[in-house]
């Protein structure tokens, strides 16, 4: 009786551990600044791993402690952000070149191909298209193939 009891209650976290993570919302943020310090650890004392130089880049987080974010870059680059470095996300990045036409159609006047790895700054969601903006350009990208939240 004690062992069917002990097994019922072992599957029952089993389930629910798997739940919890298959439910999980991947968390992504973006860089607040243009020198920002990634640590090997979860504390300021934490030695610096690499320093990123580029604003509004969408990173994933993977884990938190306290007032630090575990995050991941598209490059799997991946380290400790104190929670004031980091904002709402706002960008994304393309993996593949992109064309950016000027209304969500592919019919559409072409402006510019956004070369993959370049950060841009999501303006709107329309479907399978986004409204970006690179630097001068203002624009519409297929929604496929981008790395960060995609509403």
């Amino acid at each position: 009786m004690f062992k069917h009891i002990f097994y019922i209650k072992i599957l029952i976290i089993f389930i629910y551990s798997f739940l919890s993570i298959a439910n999980a919302k991947d968390i992504y943020l973006s860089l607040k600044k243009d020198k920002v310090n990634v640590r090997y650890g979860p504390s300021f004392n934490s030695p610096i791993k690499f320093i990123y130089k580029k604003v509004n880049l969408p990173i994933k987080q993977i884990d938190k402690k306290e007032n630090f974010r575990r995050i991941i870059d598209f490059k799997n680059n991946n380290g400790w952000i104190h929670v004031s470095q980091l904002k709402n996300v706002n960008s994304i990045i393309p993996l593949t070149n992109k064309i950016l036409f000027k209304k969500p159609s592919k019919f559409s006047k072409p402006l510019a191909i956004v070369k993959k790895g370049r950060v841009l700054i999501i303006l709107k969601f329309d479907g399978n298209w986004c409204k970006v903006q690179s630097g001068e350009f203002k624009g519409w990208i297929i929604k496929n193939n981008l790395w960060g939240k995609i509403n």
